[in-house]
């Protein structure tokens, strides 16, 4: 259990928590959502004891053992992958240090002799003999290949070490957990493994993360932080959401009949308050108006931006179609003999192990890497918008504010006009004169994302764009798609930004295309597919 008592928490003058009275018990799962800068992160900080507050306290029940997602893909280089997974556990990495030092020792002593009797008596508690096919499970449940669980961490690209240092978190059972957006670069198939795993982890998990799916699948709970206070609620994020939403809903209804009610109680007592025979009905209506409160509905610290495509044209016949591509990066071949077709109105969601090679495939396709072999084209009525995984280019040493940067994008050159669609995008007022090259990653994904609405484009082709939103863009994101009448080609790994926006779903895997219209969860829940996907990535 963790529980904290009075804890408060000022940046710079800026009051992120204010007297925080919060307990998490075991056996539960805490979603901890909030607004871009509510301090999220800051807060799981605060309880693992990186950051003290300036006022209260924290407390764990004495004994227990937290584990936190690393975020420092560094930290571990020189260790290989499974020893790093090991030393998520402080006690059982400590005591086979000192088990190796005791063997290796050229004059073993009989009280030597005694201090490793009792290591191997503690190393067998904390399930020591295990460790290792412990660590191996995860990975292979997070499909990190065996060729990769003894190399050395330094040696592994950043994906494969996002995997290992998550594992590393939930190594060995530990009796509280925090993980902030531990689904952030995981395929999809590896965070359904993540979701089994913690709906069957029966202690104390709080968790921050964007993806909505996620959060209904393995909260119990919802930890709202909102105005410097955290309010619990039991339920996963929908259940918060149409509370929290019907909350605000009643509480407008009702002071609307309090209104009504006041108006016609001031009404009575102006018409009566001078008749002597209705002088006293006109007093007690006065008690009864005094009584009268209008509930406060303090508005959400949650703003959602305004995300809507208008394409200039609708896509005549023609989409779009792929012949026998191929490419090879480096000395590893990503596509492989790629073929398809896409006709007007896909809505296309491409998934797959490999995330280079679906990059790769939409930089192909958008003409900024040439395909080693094959073709593909266009339909002539088309016009492409781009999201890239890396928007680095557009931003890094850029000496322009964000009125100028957007208007280099816009047929529109006046400034109430750029200040208008930057407002849509929640830079208002000195927020539009921010230098391009200081902003955020949340930041510059709805500069991109305003970019790219003003270019009226038909067709939209968007890698990885959640990455970097919090919620509520995130929402208005997948709104904004869902309405959208031409076609999209895109990747992501929130589950219900892909359920809710593709009809057609394209698996790039080694050794072949698995392509088939409908939804996400009918592709992944299929069994066919599933003996088909195992033929092709065991090839």
């Amino acid at each position: 259990m963790i529980s904290t008592q009075g804890v408060s928490l000022t940046y710079g003058g800026r009051t992120l928590f204010s007297n925080v009275n919060v307990k998490f018990t075991a056996g539960n799962c805490y979603g901890l959502i909030g607004a871009n800068g509510a301090g999220k992160s800051t807060f799981l900080k605060i309880l693992s004891g990186e950051i003290e507050p300036n006022k209260g306290d924290v407390f764990i029940t004495p004994g227990e053992r937290l584990a936190v997602l690393k975020q420092d893909q560094f930290a571990y280089d020189e260790y290989d992958a499974i020893k790093t997974i090991v030393m998520g556990h402080k006690k059982l990495w400590d005591i086979m240090q000192k088990k190796e030092e005791l063997y290796a020792k050229a004059d073993f002593s009989d009280e030597d002799g005694i201090i490793l009797a009792n290591l191997e008596g503690e190393f067998a508690e904390l399930n020591g003999w295990e460790a290792e096919m412990e660590a191996e499970r995860m990975l292979n449940g997070l499909g990190v290949p065996g060729e990769y669980h003894y190399m050395q961490m330094k040696d592994l690209d950043a994906g494969i070490k996002v995997k290992i240092l998550l594992a590393q978190a939930l190594f060995g059972n530990p009796d509280n957990l925090l993980l902030d957006e531990p689904t952030n670069h995981l395929d999809l198939e590896s965070v359904r493994w993540l979701e089994d795993f913690l709906l069957n982890f029966e202690n104390t998990v709080i968790v921050v993360s964007h993806d909505r799916h996620f959060l209904n699948k393995v909260c119990t709970h919802i930890a709202d932080i909102d105005y410097g206070k955290i309010q619990l609620y039991v339920g996963n994020y929908d259940f918060w959401y149409e509370y929290t939403q019907m909350i605000v809903r009643q509480t407008k209804d009702q002071n609307k009949k309090t209104e009504s009610k006041m108006k016609e109680l001031q009404d009575f007592i102006q018409r009566f308050s001078a008749n002597a025979s209705k002088a006293k009905q006109a007093t007690s209506r006065k008690k009864l108006l005094d009584n009268l409160q209008m509930e406060e509905v303090r508005p959400s610290s949650r703003k959602y931006p305004f995300i809507n495509f208008k394409p200039e044209r609708e896509i005549g016949n023609d989409l779009l179609w792929v012949k026998n591509i191929s490419k090879t990066i480096g000395d590893r071949k990503v596509l492989n003999d790629v073929s398809f077709m896409l006709a007007p109105h896909d809505k296309v969601v491409f998934v797959g192990q490999d995330e280079m090679a679906r990059t790769t495939l939409f930089k192909i396709l958008m003409g900024e890497m040439e395909p080693d072999e094959g073709s593909f084209g266009w339909g002539i009525t088309t016009s492409r918008a781009y999201f890239p995984k890396d928007n680095t280019e557009y931003f890094e040493g850029i000496e322009l504010n964000l009125i100028d940067w957007l208007r280099q994008y816009s047929a529109e050159q006046y400034e109430q006009d750029i200040r208008g669609w930057l407002g849509r995008m929640l830079f208002s007022g000195e927020e539009a004169l921010k230098q391009a090259k200081v902003l955020s990653g949340g930041e510059k994904v709805r500069c991109i994302l305003s970019k790219m609405m003003l270019s009226g484009a038909n067709v939209l082709i968007l890698d990885d764009p959640t990455n970097h939103l919090d919620l509520e863009s995130i929402t208005a994101l997948n709104e904004g798609l869902e309405t959208f009448k031409e076609s999209i080609l895109f990747t992501s790994h929130d589950h219900q930004f892909v359920q809710t926006i593709a009809n057609r779903v394209i698996e790039i895997t080694p050794n072949g295309l698995i392509d088939r219209s409908g939804s996400y969860d009918e592709f992944i829940d299929n069994d066919d597919i599933k003996e088909l996907r195992k033929t092709l990535y065991n090839k």
